[in-house]
């Protein structure tokens, strides 16, 4: 029997297991080799790796954690969970059954991408949802935000540390009228009707085509689509969960331990605030090193 399985092994994951590992806890990593931020050329913002293919960073981490003898990392899908703390199985898609005393879910979150042409395409390049990410390598150049709801009005706030120049696509939201008086304060157009198609051009650019509106050119166009956690583990497990403007994610303690005792959660999962490559790496240290002490006696 492992200590911890972690499930999900992309930066929460691999963090977790590097802890675990150095405290000599035996572990095993499942992991299905998607993280999030595959579409991704660059990732930016974490130390030491700043400007760095984020599949590079992640194969880095790889080599880097076979130096420890206790952590087995397995590239299969962890179909379902059953049990209780000190006494966890793992049903993997492989057919095989693990078990653990601890369990650590990072298995992140899918982006929901809406049904217009180009927008998946697009998306990780020309259409982006974080300026921490990739607002420095756009800085002062045209940027577009596509509506999502109220929320998007902390965005163009947030924006204008990166740009003047900004356009609001409504997309067919109903923008209030005290908000659009705002946003005319804030030398932010707001362009009406839905988004039929993105074209993708250049490094960033994209052209965004409206059903009532002429075509309109950005250099980079940001857009926050509900994500969906990955798998649905937590759904039979019957964790508490919150639900945000974005989506649902895990609800945790300030040690990263769910609602049912003996079960931990990092990353995107559980974060629908700021969702980075360094949010997720110190959430899934804390959800190692709780899930360690957690076993001791």
């Amino acid at each position: 029997m492992d200590d911890v399985i972690i499930i999900g092994g992309s930066f929460a994951g691999l963090a977790a297991a590097l802890q675990l590992g150095r405290a000599r806890r035996k572990v095993t990593v499942l992991d299905t080799g998607l993280p999030r931020n595959r579409f991704a050329g660059r990732s930016h913002g974490m130390l030491g790796h700043d400007h760095k293919p984020p599949l590079d960073i992640l194969a880095e981490a790889r080599q880097q954690l076979a130096r420890y003898p206790a952590i087995k990392l397995v590239n299969a899908r962890a179909d379902s969970i059953s049990g209780t703390i000190d006494n966890f199985s793992v049903l993997t898609g492989d057919g095989e059954r693990l078990g653990a005393r601890r369990l650590i879910l990072s298995y992140g979150v899918v982006d929901q991408m809406p049904a217009v042409p180009g927008f998946a395409e697009s998306w990780g390049t020309s259409i982006v949802p974080c300026p921490y990410c990739d607002g420095f390598e756009v800085a002062d150049q045209h940027w577009g935000l596509v509506w999502s709801g109220p929320q998007s009005m902390n965005q163009v706030r947030l924006f204008h540390d990166w740009t003047d120049r900004l356009t609001v696509f409504a997309d067919g939201h109903d923008i209030p009228p005290d908000i659009r008086v705002d946003l005319g304060r804030r030398n932010t157009p707001v362009v009406d009707g839905r988004i039929t198609e993105v074209a993708h051009h250049g490094e960033h650019g994209a052209t965004v085509k409206l059903d009532t509106s002429p075509d309109v050119a950005v250099d980079i166009l940001f857009a926050h689509p509900r994500n969906k956690p990955s798998a649905s583990l937590h759904e039979a497990l019957g964790l508490a969960t919150v639900d945000t403007p974005l989506g649902i994610v895990l609800k945790v303690d300030e040690r990263r331990e769910t609602s049912m005792p003996g079960i931990y959660a990092a990353g995107d999962l559980t974060n629908p605030v700021i969702p980075s490559v360094t949010t997720a790496s110190w959430q899934g240290a804390m959800a190692g090193i709780s899930a360690q002490q957690s076993m001791l006696v």
